[in-house]
């Protein structure tokens, strides 16, 4: 069985190191829960969370769209529809036809068939 592909998509910046820091572990609790299940998580936040502040963001924001496009779905943390990056993964998602889970849903029975229907 090939394990599928979830990104992890929510709001990464924040006002200060500690808001960038939650919102890291949000979407690596996200990735342990779709593990859990049998998927592969893409968490972006982890690979980037410690440079914060020190190079452009524009570089980086392309290049998760482009890790996106390899993804069989996508999970939206709460809060994505903030954050300029979650938005354009979003848009992204839906442009290409990869399958989108909210947040709310996750935890859920249909969350779980829907990690095992990928």
């Amino acid at each position: 069985m090939t394990r599928k592909l979830v990104y992890v998509s929510g709001p990464y910046r924040g006002q200060d190191a500690w808001e960038v820091e939650t919102n890291v572990r949000r979407a690596e609790v996200m990735g342990m829960r779709l593990a859990q299940l049998g998927a592969v998580p893409v968490i972006p936040h982890a690979m980037f969370r410690f440079w914060h502040g020190t190079i452009d963001d524009q570089p980086w924001l392309d290049a998760t769209l482009r890790l996106l496009r390899h993804c069989d779905a996508v999970v939206m943390l709460d809060g994505w529809e903030s954050s300029l990056g979650s938005s354009a993964e979003y848009h992204e998602a839906q442009r290409i036809g990869l399958v989108v889970c909210l947040e709310p849903a996750v935890g859920s029975v249909q969350f779980r068939e829907w990690v095992e229907q990928l």
